[in-house]
């Protein structure tokens, strides 16, 4: 089982960029956490409501939820930003980490981005995923979602204030993108994702007691 963290800087980031495959993580049996690091106070909707939201998203992806505790439009990449990120990878002592793509037009994407790098610097598995705001994405990893598209869907539909305000977390939208990406991966639907470090762990699994431990006994039988 992974321990799996997701970074975003406002309450449906981290849905619009990696929902599907948080709900793949899931359904993998990999233990996953959002961490959320304002509360949206500059978006549609107020705050008290957009953190409603965000907690009824989570629970649809049956995540875990963080809040950072910063302010919305006023992220900086600075030691207070590393350490707020810094501490939640502590906590669920975390094997993945997604967060947005560093060349993005809104600058607490970008503050995010920065800062995770730095506070994720022993981490061996970091991968950013696309905002509408990014500026230049060209990913390298994919996941396939086609089984978990509708459970992303549904995640941004708890976002009821943005999905009202924004063209951007239309459900038309969002299929087509990952439509588009599951075209680039050759699967119906995908994710994409910029590794900033990706180490691919091939250890070969554990032999059970029965299974033959080598493929001179397996061509004997």
């Amino acid at each position: 089982m992974r321990s799996v963290l997701a970074i975003g800087a406002h309450p449906d980031d981290i849905e619009l960029g990696c929902g599907g495959t948080l709900a793949a993580h899931r359904a993998a049996g990999d233990r996953v956490t959002m961490l959320v690091m304002t509360g949206g106070q500059n978006g549609p909707g107020e705050v008290g409501g957009r953190r409603a939201e965000a907690e009824a998203a989570a629970r649809n992806l049956d995540c875990g939820l963080i809040w950072g505790g910063l302010v919305d439009c006023a992220v900086a990449p600075d030691a207070a930003t590393v350490a707020v990120i810094e501490q939640a990878i502590r906590q669920v002592e975390a094997d993945v980490v997604y967060v947005h793509a560093p060349d993005d037009s809104h600058q607490d994407h970008r503050a995010v981005a920065a800062a995770t790098i730095s506070a994720a610097r022993h981490s061996r598995r970091i991968l950013h995923y696309r905002s509408p705001s990014t500026t230049r994405f060209e990913p390298t990893v994919y996941v396939d979602i086609s089984a978990h598209l509708d459970r992303k869907i549904d995640a941004l539909a708890c976002h009821s204030s943005q999905v009202e305000a924004s063209a951007m977390v239309d459900p038309e939208v969002v299929a087509a993108s990952a439509r588009h990406f599951g075209a680039q991966a050759r699967v119906r639907f995908a994710e994409a994702f910029m590794p900033a470090r990706f180490v691919w762990d091939l250890a070969p699994p554990i032999a059970l007691p029965h299974q033959s431990s080598s493929l001179a006994e397996m061509v004997a039988a």
